[in-house]
C-alpha cells in the first residue's frame, strides 16, 4: 500500500513538474510549498493590519493637533476663532447638503418621482441648495485665477450677506441678515399694495378694493376673502403674465429678483417663482405644520405666501404645467 502511494505521488510529480523524485521528496516539497504560501498570506495580512494601524495613528495625531490648534485660537484670538469655526462648520454643512441633494436626485430618477410629488423637506432642500449654488458659483469663478483667493477672502469679509451663503454666517449674522431681508421686502409692500389697488379700480368686482382697504387699515385678511377673489387673477389686468411692466417690477423685490430685466424675462421668472411657492405650499399641507421644528417653521413663514388653511383646500394632484394662472397671481400679490 505504501509503495502504491509512493508510486501515485511520483506519477503526479512527473505529470505536473516533469521530474521523477522519490515519494518522500514529493511529499516534503508539497508541504514546503504550502508553508510558503501560508507564510506569504500571513505576511500580507500582517502588513495590511500594520498599514491600517499606521493610518489610524496618523489620523488620531492630526485630530489631536487640530484640537490643540483650535484651543490655541479660542484662547489667544477669539474673534478669529469665531470665523474659523464658522467656516469649518459651514463647509461640513454644505457637503452634507450636497450628499442629501444627491440622494434626493437619485431617488427621483430610480423611482420616477416628480418634483411636485416630493415631501416638503426634500422640496425645500432642493430649492435652497439651488439658490446657494447660484450665489456661490460666481465667487468660485472669481477665485480661479492665481492669487485671486486673497481678494475673495477680503470680499467675503467685507460683504458677507451678499457673497456668502447661509452656512458661512455666524448665528448673530443670520439673525441680523434675516431682519435686513425682511426690512428690505417690507419697504416694497406699500408700492405693491398701491399697484394692486390701482389695478383693482379697473375690475368690476369691488371685493378687491375692500380687501386692499382692510390691509391698509392694518386688518389681516381672512382666508375666505382671499379665496373669493381668486378668479380675478386669471386674466387681465392681474394675471401673472398680463399685468403691466411697472407692477411686475414692483413685485420683483419681494422675491429678491432684479427688476432691471426685460419685461418678458421678469414675467417668466415671476411665473416660475409662483409655481415653486405653490408646490411648497401644497407639500407643506400634505406634510403637516405640526411636524415642523422651530427653524423649519420660521423658514416656511419666510418662504410660503399662502395660509396653511387655504393651501389645504387646494387640489394637490395638479402638474406644474397645468397650474391655474389665478393661483399664481394670488401667490405673487399676497406673498
Amino acid at each position: 500500500m505504501a509503495m502504491f502511494c509512493v508510486g501515485v505521488c511520483g506519477g503526479l510529480a512527473v505529470a505536473f513538474y516533469g521530474i521523477r523524485p522519490n515519494g518522500f521528496t514529493v511529499i516534503c516539497s508539497s508541504f514546503k510549498a504550502t508553508s510558503r504560501a501560508r507564510l506569504r498570506l500571513y505576511r500580507h495580512c500582517s502588513s495590511s493590519k500594520s498599514r491600517l494601524g499606521i493610518g489610524q495613528q496618523v489620523v488620531s495625531r492630526l485630530q489631536r493637533a487640530n484640537a490643540k490648534y483650535e484651543h490655541f485660537l479660542q484662547r489667544r484670538f477669539p474673534c478669529f476663532y469665531v470665523l474659523y469655526s464658522t467656516f469649518t462648520k459651514g463647509f461640513q454643512l454644505f457637503f452634507q447638503d450636497a450628499k442629501e441633494v444627491k440622494m434626493i436626485k437619485t431617488r427621483m430618477l430610480t423611482n420616477s418621482v416628480k418634483v411636485q410629488d416630493l415631501t416638503y423637506r426634500d422640496m425645500e432642500k432642493l430649492r435652497q441648495f439651488r439658490r446657494d449654488m447660484i450665489k456661490a458659483i460666481p465667487l468660485l469663478l472669481i477665485a480661479i485665477p492665481p492669487f485671486a483667493n486673497y481678494l475673495v477672502f477680503v470680499l467675503m469679509y467685507l460683504f458677507p450677506r451678499q457673497l456668502l451663503i447661509r452656512h458661512f454666517w455666524t448665528p448673530q449674522q443670520q439673525t441680523e441678515f434675516q431682519g435686513m431681508n425682511h426690512s428690505h421686502r417690507a419697504q416694497h409692500h406699500w408700492a405693491v399694495l398701491k399697484g394692486l389697488e390701482s389695478a383693482g379700480s379697473h375690475v368690476k368686482d369691488s371685493r378687491l378694493l375692500d380687501l386692499c382697504n382692510k390691509v391698509q387699515s392694518g386688518i389681516h385678511p381672512n382666508i375666505s376673502d382671499i379665496q373669493a377673489i381668486r378668479d380675478l387673477f386669471s386674466g387681465s389686468p392681474l394675471g401673472i403674465k398680463r399685468m403691466n411692466a411697472d407692477q411686475m417690477r414692483q413685485l420683483c423685490p419681494l422675491f429678491f429678483l432684479t427688476p432691471r430685466l426685460p419685461t418678458p424675462m421678469i414675467a417668466t421668472r415671476l411665473n416660475s417663482h409662483g409655481i415653486e411657492l405653490l408646490q411648497l405650499d401644497r407639500a407643506l399641507s400634505r406634510h403637516g405644520l405640526h411636524q415642523l421644528d422651530d427653524s423649519e417653521l420660521r423658514q416656511s413663514q419666510r418662504s410660503l405666501c399662502l395660509c396653511i388653511a387655504w393651501s389645504c383646500s387646494l387640489p394637490t394632484t395638479q402638474s406644474p404645467t397645468n397650474i391655474d394662472r389665478k393661483e399664481q397671481g394670488v401667490i405673487c400679490h399676497f406673498h
